[in-house]
């Protein structure tokens, strides 16, 4: 074989190699393969968590380089477990869950690298409609809350607290009922007021099975409310995992608060299959008007304070268990994301 039949030959190899390359689908092709997997969990499903979804919908964790997979664990206490097991690299849950695990045996702890929500999303709902609200129509009446200890729990004791309540005697604070069974519990009547989030407001007012009230989060003020944790390990050993995760919420948390109602609406609709998307809409533009969707990603101290004086306050920490922010929150990944965005 000549010199300039085997060039001919390394020419048409070259041009084969190249045709394939820039065919279409195939850099795509490529890059999926090169997405790192990360198993998320998810709290509860719903529109307060906005951005998660909006960097699913519209691919900005993909274009950071990440797989992500998720799952609804209906719990704090299942999302850590979940974290705590290796079942999950990532999961959104409330802050006080951090403070937990590190007054806790676990030797793993966890940490929180990125914010979510700036206050609690649940909304006081009322079995009948109350033209001119009081707190003290609360007096003597069965309201629906979460689980014992979870920050909308917490929440809601602590506003009937400052309102005068005593907790024991003036209301009936029902604690038990698993999370996905909370809506049937309510519209079947086993309570009078309840705090839900949304969609299950504005479809519970379309339904007019129950009635907006108040805003528990705009009752209280602002102290970041669900965030993101991974476990220590996982930070070290993925850092580049946890920035570009960040990443992708920074993008996701300007858009929400950004763009059209309706069309962000349209984007999640598909992991809220059985919403109507004018009742998605009505929720983004209820958390929007509440000042309730946070802006960046970064969670301050003074949030973890206020947290943590919650969790005295209801007697589920010592005044000398509190932690040190540092010991419980990353700071560098949020950071980088909001000069990035």
């Amino acid at each position: 074989m000549t010199f300039w039949m085997k060039c001919g030959i390394k020419t048409v190899l070259v041009a084969v190699i190249l045709t394939v390359i820039l065919m279409p689908g195939f850099n795509r092709d490529v890059q999926a393969k090169q997405l790192t997997p990360v198993k998320y969990e998810e709290v509860i499903r719903s529109v307060f968590y906005l951005p998660s979804y909006v960097a699913l919908s519209k691919g900005y964790f993909k274009d950071e380089g990440l797989d992500v997979s998720i799952r609804t664990s209906w719990g704090s206490d299942k999302g850590i477990a979940a974290l705590l097991s290796g079942n999950a690299d990532i999961v959104l849950v409330g802050p006080e869950t951090a403070v937990y695990i590190q007054n806790g045996e676990s030797p793993e702890k966890v940490r929180i690298f990125c914010g979510l929500t700036a206050t609690d999303g649940s909304m006081l709902i009322s079995r009948n409609k109350i033209e001119s609200f009081d707190w003290q129509n609360l007096k003597g009446k069965t309201i629906m809350s979460w689980r014992k200890g979870s920050s909308p729990a917490l929440f809601l004791e602590h506003i009937l607290r400052a309102k005068g309540f005593n907790l024991k005697t003036d209301v009936t604070i029902i604690n038990n009922i698993a999370a996905p069974a909370r809506h049937g519990a309510f519209v079947a009547g086993n309570a009078d007021f309840a705090t839900f989030f949304e969609p299950d407001v504005s479809k519970m007012a379309f339904s007019k099975t129950g009635y907006f009230v108040t805003s528990i989060g705009r009752q209280v003020g602002n102290i970041d409310y669900t965030v993101f944790m991974a476990t220590q390990s996982f930070i070290n050993k993925k850092p580049e995992v946890v920035q570009a995760w960040t990443n992708a919420i920074a993008k996701a948390q300007k858009y929400s608060l950004e763009a059209n109602a309706a069309v962000i609406a349209k984007e999640v609709a598909q992991f809220f299959p059985k919403i109507n998307e004018e009742f998605i809409a009505q929720s983004i533009d209820r958390y929007r008007q509440l000042s309730i969707l946070k802006a960046s990603p970064l969670v301050e101290p003074a949030a973890i304070k206020a947290l943590q004086d919650l969790l005295v306050e209801g007697g589920l920490l010592k005044p000398d268990q509190r932690v040190k922010y540092e010991d419980i929150v990353v700071t560098q990944f949020a950071k980088k994301a909001m000069g990035q965005n």
